[in-house]
């Protein structure tokens, strides 16, 4: 018998009481009973988002809250920023390409942070831009965007800021009502510890102002549509029932281990993981690291695809190879949602005799010290 344990940016496990919620007979999602219950995950995730505003729960992926905001935002022939340093920077700009918009792009390289300078050199160069989208936990570089200080550049424009905050929400501090953030998209299947298939939008009065005014064609992500009926508790369309469920559960196991405390154990295992790869020789990648998920360069000489077979396929443990042009250079470990100290010594261990299986010099128990003289403190 072998245990598979996910250590990859998403999905995350989901802890079982949540998936006891999710097994529950499915109750009729136009009844008093569903109401009541998503009354309740409607205000846990105003104080997830921190924030006095509605935040909309939709069926789909994360993908589809990023649809949702740029249909909602933009009209035909709008120029936007696009904030692009890994491919999720890369799916906002595919996004609005699809929909004919004129996409300015702010070019980062891979590993690098975005500078509020050059957001701000941008917006000067190109009066008119409609919304800046930003990413600020980038994943597939394992990059903390600076979106605090992005905010304050771009509120001194007209300008919307749009973030996905698919793998920051609930790992870091995202105060989304202090920061300024117009348009904050978040999913289910990352630190809110359930499956995939929730995704959610947070829009502030000047975001729901240009919701108002946008023309680009939208159907199902129309979220003026949307928030009218989830204002009376109820879905415009059929709901995920069973994911709602769950995440009743999720936020209540959340709010009791309070946001300092999820933010300060997310810091914890990271800084774990960072000390351990370093402690075996090898290099971080990104230049500020995220706390969701740590990239790590793939050694000379070592085939990164080879790394996360073996770890998955003898180890049972399944983490994250690089994407795009960073496919077999990095590989990343994540510890995020419902993960502790001890997912992230195993993980390490694993790594060890993975490393070790692959002919890299590494002396077994290097990365462990290192990681738990981090968690000891």
């Amino acid at each position: 018998m072998r245990k598979f344990r996910l250590l990859a940016p998403g999905p995350t496990e989901v802890p079982p009481q949540v998936l006891q919620a999710m097994a529950r007979p499915v109750i009729h999602h136009r009844t008093p009973e569903f109401e009541a219950l998503f009354e309740e995950v409607r205000r846990g995730l105003q104080w997830l988002f921190q924030t006095r505003q509605d935040v909309l729960i939709l069926a789909a992926s994360g993908t589809g809250a990023m649809e949702g905001a740029v249909v909602n935002a933009c009209s035909p022939g709008d120029k936007v920023l696009v904030l692009k340093g890994g491919k999720f920077g890369e799916r906002w700009a595919e996004i609005c390409q699809a929909y004919g918009l004129t996409v300015i792009p702010v070019e980062i390289p891979y590993g690098k942070v975005a500078d509020p300078a050059a957001v701000g050199e941008a917006l000067r160069r190109q009066p008119g831009i409609a919304a800046v989208f930003a990413t600020h936990s980038e994943t597939s570089t394992g990059v903390l965007n600076d979106i605090e200080a992005i905010a304050a550049v771009v509120r001194k424009t007209p300008a919307l800021l749009v973030v996905d905050a698919v793998t920051s929400l609930g790992v870091v501090d995202v105060p989304t009502d202090d920061w300024g953030v117009d348009v904050m998209v978040a999913a289910s299947q990352k630190a809110i510890m359930l499956p995939p298939g929730l995704a959610f939008a947070c829009l502030s009065e000047r975001a729901w102002a240009a919701a108002g005014r946008a023309r680009l064609p939208r159907y199902y992500f129309d979220f003026l549509t949307e928030r009218k009926s989830q204002a009376k508790h109820q879905t415009a369309w059929t709901p995920a029932v069973s994911l709602v469920a769950g995440l009743k559960v999720a936020l209540e196991l959340m709010q009791a281990e309070g946001l300092e405390a999820i933010f300060a154990r997310h810091e914890r295992l990271a800084a774990a993981t960072r000390a351990a790869a370093t402690a075996l020789g090898l290099t971080l990648f990104a230049e500020r690291p995220t706390p969701a998920v740590t990239a790590v360069k793939v050694p000379e000489g070592l085939d990164g695809g080879a790394v996360v077979r073996l770890l998955r396929d003898k180890h049972g443990i399944s983490i994250a190879g690089g994407q795009g042009s960073m496919r077999g250079k990095i590989f990343r470990i994540a510890s995020l949602g419902y993960a502790d100290a001890y997912d992230v010594l195993t993980g390490i261990a694993a790594l060890e005799f993975t490393l070790a299986e692959l002919g890299y010099p590494v002396r077994l128990g290097d990365g462990l010290r290192a990681a738990q003289d981090v968690l000891q403190k």
